[in-house]
Order: C-alpha cells, then sequence, then structure tokens
C-alpha cells in the first residue's frame, strides 16, 4: 500500500498533537502537585533568546494547521495567539486536531507535486508540496513539540521518551 500524504501529514500530526496535549496536561498537574504558579512554566524558556512554552505550543499547532491546509489547497483557518493558561493551550492543540479531522484524503491528492506558497516574518516560500512535508512541515512540528518537552522536563515534570512517542 502508498504512503497518502493524507496519511502522512495528518496522520502524523494528530498523533503528535495528541501526544502534546497530553505533555501539557502533565506540566499543569506538576504545577499544582508542587505549588508552581503555572505562569512560571507558561513563559520558560531553554535560552534567553528562544520562544517560551506557550510561543512554542502556538507555532506547533499553527504549522500543523496550516500546513495541513496548504497540501490539501483550502482557506488556512486562522486562530489568535491568546493562551494564558494550561488549559487554554490544551483546548488549542485540541481545537487544531478537530480542524485536521475535517480535512478528507481526497484532498490531498495530487498534493505531493502541487506548488505550495507561504509567507515567513521576512519572506515568501515555495516548495512543492513532499519537500514541503518532509523538509518543512514535519521537521517544525518536532521541533516545536520537542521544546515543549524539554522547557517542561527541564523545569521538573515527570516526562518520559514515552510521553513524547505515544502509544503505539
Amino acid at each position: 500500500m502508498k504512503l497518502s500524504m493524507y496519511h502522512a501529514s495528518v496522520g502524523a500530526f494528530i498523533r503528535q498533537l495528541n501526544n502534546l496535549a497530553a505533555i501539557l496536561e502533565k506540566g499543569a498537574a506538576h504545577a499544582e502537585a508542587k505549588k508552581i504558579d503555572p505562569k512560571v512554566l507558561l513563559n520558560s524558556r531553554l535560552f534567553p533568546d528562544m520562544f517560551p512554552l506557550v510561543r512554542q505550543v502556538q507555532i506547533a499547532t499553527d504549522t500543523a494547521r496550516a500546513g495541513a491546509a496548504r497540501l490539501a489547497a483550502v482557506d488556512v483557518p486562522t486562530q489568535e495567539d491568546n493562551e494564558t493558561t494550561f488549559a487554554e493551550l490544551v483546548a488549542r492543540v485540541r481545537k487544531t486536531i478537530a480542524y485536521l479531522e475535517t480535512l478528507k484524503p481526497e484532498q490531498f491528492e495530487g498534493s505531493e507535486e502541487r506548488t505550495v506558497t507561504w509567507q515567513t516574518r521576512s519572506s515568501t516560500k515555495t516548495m512543492q508540496g513532499m519537500p514541503y512535508l518532509q523538509n518543512h512541515l514535519l521537521p517544525n512540528l518536532y521541533f516545536h513539540i520537542t521544546t515543549t518537552y524539554n522547557i517542561l522536563r527541564h523545569s521538573g515534570v515527570e516526562l518520559g521518551k514515552m510521553d513524547f512517542l505515544g502509544k503505539a
């Protein structure tokens, strides 16, 4: 069976976003159990020039939502970046998953060859669909979820590799 662009993108995005939601829930439980102001964890960074945890989650969800929309050749849904609590971040992740679940495999047919164009902070980028997925979307998604995991782990949240990988 051939791996479809739908399963390679939406399937991978949903799996990792579910793992991200579980990681965030563990972060919230840790803050509550240790009597830590959740804002301390939410605003934590691995290094001063890196984005804080909140922004890492926002970028991860933006990557999945916008990337899937571009591959499916549909309008990219927008979402405000106004989360200030773990519950709001988990809700953002769940909302992104719900959006991804509305997409259909047939919308991705031919997307491996489709030209994808998007705007970054500094320029307009263009790639074919397959390299866009493999060389841009997946690495970015994993980077921001890994960074979220690392911020929480560095802050004392008991997380392990299986929290990142999720259940098989």
